[in-house]
């Protein structure tokens, strides 16, 4: 098994300085203590074996949690380690335009030597993809099927094609709804160093009337065809389906055991139909948080301080993540009304199996019944990172980098 840690990023700050010092992304300082943490706890991860560290694609986080990464922000951490692969999981590819992305992701490639990797979103946040994505008309979803849920997903899918054939070795013509290339396609761009393009550049590039009519995206990634990709975070059979045929990772965000048999088992299946033999759990990750204690009553307590309780209490349960732990209890409770922020409990996300608290025996155990359930090739660890204080963090990490980790890759 693979282990990925994937840091939100946010703020350093305890819920009352979130409020007394608002907004919190104002504090330049605070910033400086974030970028710090960060680098602080890759490192320590990379020393203890973990094959990466990941971030969230978000923005204008006014409050402080779970703000955005791009690429700089990668080449940082990079810079700060020695054998990591550094990414978001994942770029939000309907707010990206495809032909500078495609340059983004292949530079930053290059420039470290194949440390990176990538990861795709299809956004869920108005707040900020309504306005970058102004242009192509799409806005958040909601995975609900609505009008703008399938707008969002031809978006995300225009964009992702012309990524894959941005990164071939040979140029190539798209037209799409959203883009196309070359610009304007019918015409060809007008280039006026056409000759020298037509005797140096890439065949068929430009044509005999000094028209750019194909274009090359360069450079090319360093890893070949480009780097492992990943599918952030999912709870649909389609979502997984779909990552099987393109050969991209799902991290599934769905966390009971016999959901995730379900998914492990359908991927396996899907990726036959597109020619690839996966064995069970090969090229599947999954979304989990670890709360390493000597207690369990010490472990909840951390829980409920941290991502599991202060994130999804405030924030996350507004876009309907608490309904990947709904029961059956939930749907005689609730009917087919959202559950409130207060079921964002500790002993709920223990027993939905989506976070792994307690001693490193407890831990084990639900490792153990994670991989029987799919054994996962990756398993990303949701971590605290600006949520708990930072020794709080570093302690969990290297209880669980030395304790229980080793028994697993």
């Amino acid at each position: 098994m693979k282990f990925m840690y994937f840091c939100l990023p946010s703020i350093p700050a305890t819920p009352k300085e979130r409020k007394d010092l608002r907004p919190i992304a104002h504090h330049t300082e605070r910033w400086q203590k974030m970028f710090d943490e960060v680098a602080e706890i890759a490192r320590m991860v990379e020393d203890l074996g973990f094959t990466g560290v990941a971030f969230p694609e978000h923005h204008l986080h006014t409050e402080g949690m779970e703000i955005g990464s791009l690429p700089l922000l990668t080449q940082y951490v990079i810079h700060q380690t020695s054998t990591l692969k550094v990414g978001p999981i994942g770029y939000v590819l309907p707010g990206w335009n495809p032909l500078r992305l495609a340059l983004e992701i292949a530079w930053l490639d290059q420039l470290t030597k194949g440390r990176t990797h990538v990861g795709f979103a299809r956004g869920y946040q108005s707040r900020w993809l309504s306005p970058m994505a102004q242009k192509i008309h799409i806005g958040a979803t909601a995975s609900d099927q609505s009008d703008m849920d399938v707008r969002n997903r031809e978006a995300f899918e225009e964009v992702f094609q012309i990524l894959k054939l941005a990164w071939k070795d040979e140029p190539f013509r798209f037209k799409g709804k959203h883009y196309e290339y070359p610009y304007p396609y019918e015409e060809g761009t007008p280039w006026q160093a056409h000759e020298w393009t037509r005797e140096h550049g890439s065949p068929g590039e430009v044509d005999e009337n000094g028209r750019v009519q194909m274009i090359d995206v360069v450079p090319k990634p360093y890893q070949k065809p480009h780097p492992t990709l990943f599918q952030a975070f999912s709870m649909s059979e389609a979502t997984v389906r779909w990552c099987a045929r393109e050969n991209i990772v799902p991290t599934l965000f769905i966390s009971d055991h016999d959901q995730v048999r379900f998914f492990a088992e359908t991927h396996v299946e899907e990726a036959k139909t597109a020619g690839r033999a996966l064995k069970f759990g090969e090229s599947l990750g999954v979304l989990r948080a670890i709360y390493p204690e000597d207690t369990q009553e010490a472990a909840r307590k951390m829980l409920a301080a941290g991502f599991c309780g202060y994130g999804f209490q405030n924030f996350f349960y507004h876009f309907g993540f608490l309904e990947a732990f709904r029961t059956e209890a939930d749907n005689k409770k609730y009917g087919e009304g959202p559950m409130p922020a207060s079921e964002a409990t500790p002993e709920r996300m223990i027993g939905s199996n989506f976070a792994l608290a307690g001693t490193t025996s407890d831990i084990r155990r639900a490792m153990d019944q994670l991989i029987e359930a799919g054994n996962p090739e990756w398993f990303i660890w949701q971590g605290d990172q600006g949520l708990l204080p930072i020794e709080e963090v570093k302690r969990s990490i290297r209880k669980v980098g030395e304790e229980v980790l080793p028994h697993y890759m």
